[in-house]
């Protein structure tokens, strides 16, 4: 639970993501420059009584962790180190509270599993990542939920999917892989008309995916979201070396979160914790600037590419949501942030999947500073073809309907020399 510290919100979030809070309650590390880590699944308890008072106050309304340290007991449970990065992952979103899990996967699971349960419904947008829709239509459906597919950018269509039975209204912006963004406003006021009517225990909850943007690009809680989740093994974690995943909501919902993952037991281990919290999280701010200064040139060369068909990225001028793009998606000192994921399609390539794969084959086999594998957010450049990748579990008249095309491809920029990225990228086009 994020506890304030007015001397520390005096510095600039790119400060605090370095240096962090000094007066954790889950671990005083004042003497420590960096965090420490802890490696132990159960911990030591003086007396039986501290042992029932641990688990009285885990996850208890009772207690404020804001200013009451935890009793450890079991990692399952809590533990400092994932304590210590959820503290701060809950400052970089604007929320109450943040709750780790071992993938983003496992956090949209909790999330959407908190929410939603038999005879409720969830709306989700009709653009979502594969494993996302395989879990709404596959697995959710099992256990008595029933999905609505929309667009949530129509506000009429979206007024139209909601019934008494909603919960939950879900959508990721930018949405992968094409781009296109949700005006997280007018959903909000979308939901909040329908909430006017509802009692409490009926209320419909606004969660985003926020994993393309990242806490430094864009807020969704500032703009009327309630909950927010991420795959922290992309942006947050930054280099591809840990997997984790998190949901941020207000302090009202965190207790049921932190009870579903005791039960299900999808816990974020110390391990992986530290890393996200002392590389990843530390840096995010100067890699996601500097990524997408190189997103930005990339764009722009490939819009001028004759091979090119199409180019979508919020910060070209043309983009066509560009006016929500300057307004929903900003930095922590306001500055427009558009991002560091960029696709293309590939001209005469609607229905011809072999152009698509003759490039991506290309860029695995010659291209230095372009990988070909799955995943975004990471210091290398990642290529793909969401078609028949990411996207692969949705409906494949779905995907041509809904933007994702055969000879699409999705490029998460890294770090590597701007340069060298459009040097490889204009050798693999002049090979097709």
């Amino acid at each position: 639970m994020l506890h304030h510290d007015p001397v520390r919100e005096k510095r600039k979030m790119r400060t605090q993501l370095i240096h962090g809070d000094y007066e954790s309650r889950h671990w005083d590390y004042s003497h420590h420059v960096i965090p420490p880590l802890s490696s132990s699944s159960t911990f030591r308890l003086d007396t039986s009584h501290r042992g029932a008072q641990g688990f009285f106050e885990y996850a208890c309304d009772q207690v404020d962790p804001a200013t009451r340290a935890p009793i450890f007991i079991y990692d399952r449970l809590d533990e400092p180190t994932r304590g210590m990065l959820e503290d701060q992952l809950a400052h970089a979103e604007g929320g109450d509270s943040a709750v780790c899990f071992a993938s983003g996967m496992a956090a949209i699971s909790a999330a959407l599993g908190t929410l939603a349960g038999a005879g409720h419904e969830i709306v989700s947008h009709h653009m979502i990542y594969g494993c996302t829709y395989s879990l709404l239509t596959r697995w959710l459906t099992r256990f008595g939920v029933t999905i609505r597919f929309a667009d949530v950018n129509d506000q009429s269509a979206l007024r139209a999917h909601i019934t008494p039975a909603t919960r939950v209204v879900y959508f990721e912006t930018p949405v992968n892989p094409t781009l296109d963004l949700i005006d997280i406003r007018a959903v909000a006021d979308v939901v909040s008309q329908a909430n006017a009517r509802r009692r409490p225990e009926e209320r419909i909850h606004i969660v985003v995916d926020n994993t393309f943007a990242s806490p430094y690009g864009q807020r969704p809680l500032e703009h009327g979201a309630d909950v927010v989740v991420h795959s922290l093994t992309k942006n947050i974690g930054g280099f591809g070396t840990d997997m984790g995943g998190a949901v941020v909501c207000p302090a009202s919902l965190a207790n049921q979160v932190i009870l579903f993952r005791k039960d299900f037991g999808a816990v974020l281990s110390s391990k992986s914790a530290w890393p996200i919290m002392v590389y990843g999280l530390s840096t995010l701010p100067t890699r996601m600037e500097a990524e997408q200064r190189s997103a930005r040139q990339i764009a722009e060369f490939l819009c001028a590419h004759p091979k090119i068909v199409r180019v979508s990225y919020p910060g070209l001028p043309d983009f066509p949501q560009r006016a929500l793009a300057e307004r929903q998606m900003r930095n922590y000192d306001g500055e427009f942030c558009p991002g560091n994921m960029v696709y293309f399609v590939l001209k005469d390539s609607d229905g011809d999947f072999g152009k698509a794969a003759r490039l991506v084959d290309f860029v695995a086999k010659n291209a230095y500073t372009i990988t070909l594998a799955v995943s975004l957010g990471q210091i290398k450049t990642l290529i793909e073809n969401p078609f028949s990748m990411t996207h692969s579990s949705l409906p494949e008249e779905d995907k041509r309907r809904l933007g994702v095309d055969t000879g699409g491809i999705r490029l998460a920029v890294g770090l590597e020399d701007t340069r060298d990225i459009i040097n490889d990228l204009a050798e693999a086009l002049q090979a097709l």
